[in-house]
């Protein structure tokens, strides 16, 4: 078994609509103070963060082959016997995998 936490997770996300921001507080740029930026990826605190990380990482795990379990959210199964099963559980940014072969786990 093994856990992992994948850093800066919510960075990684596309967005699907277009979300402009203010310049922060200190960082203006001098005669521009008014001028706002078009973000192409999500940003901590942005309320589609969390969505557009969670729609990569599930079709990053769906081109590997992974199934959704239909019963519980964050379940991802790969292989289908004993000798190549594996799970893998992800909760936001934390995943946790297990499997039947202990090498292919390493």
């Amino acid at each position: 078994m093994h856990q992992l936490d994948i850093k800066f997770a919510f960075l990684n996300g596309p967005l699907e609509e277009e979300v402009y921001v203010k310049q922060p507080p200190g960082f203006e740029i001098k005669g521009q103070e008014e001028k706002v930026f078009k973000l192409k990826k999500a940003l901590y605190g942005l309320k589609q963060a969390p969505r557009a990380w969670n729609k990569r990482i599930d079709s990053f795990l769906i081109k590997l082959k992974f199934t959704k379990c239909t019963s519980e959210y964050g379940i991802y199964v790969k292989g289908s016997n004993s000798n190549d099963l594996f799970i893998l559980c992800l909760y936001v940014d934390d995943l946790l995998i297990t499997g039947s072969n202990k090498d292919v786990l390493q």
